[in-house]
């Protein structure tokens, strides 16, 4: 148990630290593995946070836990390993359990809601449900209905309110329409207007997915008026005006890709940068 949470933290860990810039750079990857079409999609969708931070914290901390009940008696000396040995294994049941009928429904929402599917995000539950079975048949219980009556109830809570949280989430998301980039909030300026006519008029081509946050990002940089002004080309397949086929033909991997003077180049730019590579002296 306490290696499959060790799993787990790695692989939540590393999930969270890329949503917060810290490992790789800004750029949503469209490379997928096993038919689904990578993580970012997935991530970046409405149901990807919580409280404003990535739901892959909260996994984390959960493994985390896991963790420590796991290996918490082993520590112990053999007097003192008893008593919170059964604790730690009423911890590893319920919280296990909590995690299995959790990682159930983000997987429905996958299947049902966003339509794509993440290998990290199954990994996860596929860890979840092992962690739960390892720590049914291996806590001794002497009292079965005790163990029923304890785990029906958690995950009905969390069933309950998981569903409604998903059902909650996904409101916005119909209201906007499915497959629609996210609306850019920020004002223009007569330097970001300028430098977008100057992308246009040279021919460059800004490549993005509407679920992807760092096109976002980047689009915010210019403002609403701007981004309007550019020239963008919408690679998901179930995106709006998508042409997909060009994005593949120009062997596109990342989002946002702009090509400038006939170079392909990923990942967020700042309006310094896009002016240089593009030859702007306004």
């Amino acid at each position: 148990m306490a290696v499959l949470a060790t799993i787990g933290v790695i692989d939540t860990g590393s999930i969270t630290l890329k949503k917060w810039g810290v490992l790789g750079s800004l750029t949503c990857s469209n490379e997928g593995f096993f038919g689904c079409n990578g993580c970012e999609k997935v991530l970046s969708s409405a149901w990807g946070s919580l409280f404003g931070q990535p739901l892959s914290l909260f996994g984390f901390l959960a493994y985390g836990t896991m963790l420590l009940l796991a290996v918490g008696p082993l520590v112990l000396r053999a007097e003192s390993r008893g008593p919170l040995a059964q604790r730690s294994w009423w911890g590893l049941l319920l919280l296990s359990t909590a995690m299995a009928v959790f990682s159930a429904v983000l997987i429905g929402v996958m299947v049902f809601g966003i339509r794509d599917c993440c290998p990290f995000c199954i990994l996860s539950a596929l860890l979840s449900l092992g962690l739960f079975v390892l720590s049914l048949i291996g806590g001794h219980w002497e009292d079965s209905g005790q163990v029923i009556f304890r785990g029906v109830i958690v995950a009905l809570i969390v069933g309950l309110v998981s569903l409604g949280w998903a059902a909650a989430v996904n409101r916005p998301a119909v209201a906007l329409g499915n497959a629609v980039p996210m609306p850019v909030k920020s004002a223009s300026t007569p330097a970001t207007l300028a430098l977008a006519d100057h992308l246009t008029q040279t021919g460059a081509v800004m490549y993005t997915a509407y679920w992807c946050p760092h096109c976002h990002e980047q689009k915010e940089l210019f403002g609403k008026e701007a981004t309007a002004r550019l020239k963008l080309v919408e690679c998901a397949p179930d995106g709006q005006n998508s042409q997909a086929a060009l994005c593949e033909s120009k062997k596109i991997r990342g989002y946002p890709t702009w090509e400038i003077n006939g170079v392909l180049d990923s990942g967020v730019k700042s309006l310094a940068e896009l002016a240089r590579l593009s030859g702007f002296r306004g």
